[in-house]
């Protein structure tokens, strides 16, 4: 019988140090950005209509209702804000940093069941300004853990959907469309349009879904196959808020079209040049993820901080040493005051003590036995 379950994993020492500093890190950049750390419970009411739904570890409670392991932060702190905000007080910056889990194997969570994200949204507002603002607190973020060499690809599902619509094909036809899109998939693609006999520029326009990507030009090329008002306006809500991001750390990419029907505007993934998969990422969802709860506008983002710690390398820092194994109670205090790492002697026996101070590269054993013998 294996002692903890599949896609879960012990943390040991070195690499639990550097979790939290990465955490603490990250949640004092949220802090200054005035974005108030909230917690939300691991235990959710399960609801079948949630995004995670499929995926969600389900329990069974004392009086027979269903209950899900929290499978994602975004529902929970909208219902936090349905529980105990009203709109008197939007916009409100709110702040997160906990654990998330997973029924199935997901090869993007790198096969975990369990993970922990950090993240920020911004409720109550869809604005511009508030799109932009995210895109730039997830660049400091990343910044702030050493990844400034970090780049965002800005994307917009309204132009898919737009584009996808003017094929008249069924939801399940769709689907796969897009999902081929997402992938850069051209031959799936190219045999999906053509088993459903979307020719011309319908067909064009599809087609180059996977190929928009790169600087402002983009914008430019894409608007001869934005078919229609919804496709036009998507690209209209880019440029604005391209416009208000610092620097040159963006590129377009049209093609981006993860969870088409719960994103509603600018939507975003941040990618550093020598990692393949996206650090973080966020966007805008003006919508509710049940037909039961009023909509709430947010944008907001998360950051996986297993990612994180692969993208900077995966190998964790050296933990600080004990800097002293103290003899007696009065000089383990004094040299805690003074900033030290210290622990305490288990034994009396002095030799023992030298024997694990060797071993464990500790250069001093301090204060006096004659206290505790």
């Amino acid at each position: 019988m294996p002692l903890i379950p599949d896609g879960t994993r012990f943390t040991l020492p070195a690499e639990a140090a550097w979790r939290s500093s990465l955490r603490a890190t990250l949640e004092t950049v949220l802090h200054r950005w005035g974005y108030a750390a909230v917690q939300t419970p691991a235990l959710e009411v399960f609801d079948a209509l949630h995004p995670q739904a499929d995926k969600s570890f389900k329990l069974v409670d004392r009086d027979g209702s269903v209950l899900a392991l929290r499978g994602e932060y975004t529902v929970a702190i909208g219902n936090l804000v349905r529980s105990a905000y009203s709109p008197d007080d939007y916009p409100l910056r709110l702040s997160y940093s906990g654990a998330l889990w997973v029924r199935t194997r997901d090869a993007e969570l790198g096969r975990a069941r369990e993970y922990t994200q950090v993240g920020a949204e911004l409720l109550g507002v869809s604005t511009p300004l508030a799109d932009a603002e995210i895109v730039t607190l997830a660049l400091e973020c990343l910044d702030a853990v050493g990844l400034p060499q970090a780049a965002v690809e800005l994307g917009h599902p309204g132009f898919v959907r737009a584009v996808l619509s003017e094929t008249g094909l069924e939801p399940g036809v769709i689907e796969g469309l897009r999902t081929a899109i997402h992938r850069k998939n051209g031959p799936e693609l190219s045999a999906l349009l053509e088993s459903h006999r979307v020719t011309g520029e319908k067909r064009d326009a599809v087609m180059k879904l996977i190929d928009l990507y790169g600087s402002s030009d983009v914008l430019l090329e894409a608007e001869q196959y934005a078919l229609n008002d919804a496709a036009r306006a998507a690209l209209e809500e880019l440029r604005v808020v391209a416009a208000l991001l610092p620097g040159e750390r963006f590129l377009f990419d049209l093609g981006i079209a993860r969870r088409l029907d719960y994103y509603t505007g600018v939507i975003f993934q941040a990618y550093t040049p020598d990692f393949g998969q996206p650090i973080c990422g966020g966007g805008r969802y003006d919508g509710a993820p049940s037909p039961t709860l009023e909509p709430i506008p947010a944008a907001g983002f998360a950051l996986g901080l297993e990612r994180l710690m692969t993208a900077l390398g995966g190998e964790s820092p050296v933990l600080s040493a004990v800097d002293a194994i103290a003899l007696d109670a009065a000089t383990a205090k004094d040299l805690r005051q003074r900033g030290q790492r210290v622990i305490m002697a288990w034994t009396t026996d002095r030799a023992t003590l030298e024997r694990y101070a060797a071993q464990h590269g500790i250069a001093r054993i301090l204060g006096s036995l004659e206290v505790i013998a």
